[in-house]
């Protein structure tokens, strides 16, 4: 199931350009995307120590480094092809090859854990990051880079991280919220008083 879906996907994207070039796109740019939107939640609250979005920051790009960490030993212990080696010259491969395992999928893995941890300290942002996070997950299947398991598994993975760094250490979150507050808050006091004078006038 997991090979016919990916091959019936790929031949879908390969003779519909209408469909390919919008979604390699964004494939393209959506880490990139994700990881700026995340990294948002910190500049977004005032600069006044520890604050729900930046502590939904710090927690979230936690999680994302221990689901990554838990994917490595996964790969180790088991380490699955990408659909595009196991099944040579059946595929289309939209993007650039990869050595890394394709079980669990980091892409998955990373962008659900950051999703479930910012779900944890606000649900409408929360939301919006899973969905986009769902959006990334298809898109590795259709570019032909993982399987539909290796994505179910990278969510799991990730989403499992973020519940374990959200409950189990969430003072330690707290506590380093607290410590990065104090190196920015001074730098960005004064970008603050800036915006509010332009606001007032």
């Amino acid at each position: 199931m997991d090979w016919s879906m990916v091959h019936d996907l790929n031949e879908f994207m390969r003779t519909h350009d209408l469909v390919e070039d919008p979604i390699t796109l964004f494939a393209s740019l959506a880490v990139a995307i994700y990881a700026l939107a995340t990294i948002a939640l910190w500049f977004v609250s005032p600069p006044n120590g520890v604050q729900r979005l930046r502590l939904a920051c710090t927690s979230a790009l936690a999680s994302a480094a221990a689901g990554l960490l838990f994917n490595q030993a996964i790969g180790h212990l088991w380490f699955r092809e990408r659909p595009y080696v196991e099944h040579p010259g059946s595929l289309v491969l939209f993007t650039h090859p990869s050595k890394d395992p394709s079980f669990p999928s980091d892409h998955a893995t990373a962008s659900f854990a950051i999703a479930v941890a910012v779900l944890f300290f606000h649900r409408r942002l929360g939301v919006a990051f899973l969905v986009a996070a769902s959006a990334i997950a298809v898109s590795r299947v259709l570019i032909a880079m993982h399987y539909p398991s290796d994505v179910i598994a990278g969510a799991i993975t990730g989403s499992v991280a973020a519940i374990a760094v959200c409950t189990l250490a969430r003072p330690l979150m707290v506590r380093l919220t607290g410590l990065a507050a104090r190196i920015t808050d001074p730098l960005l006091r004064p970008l603050w008083r800036v915006g509010d004078r332009f606001a007032q006038n």
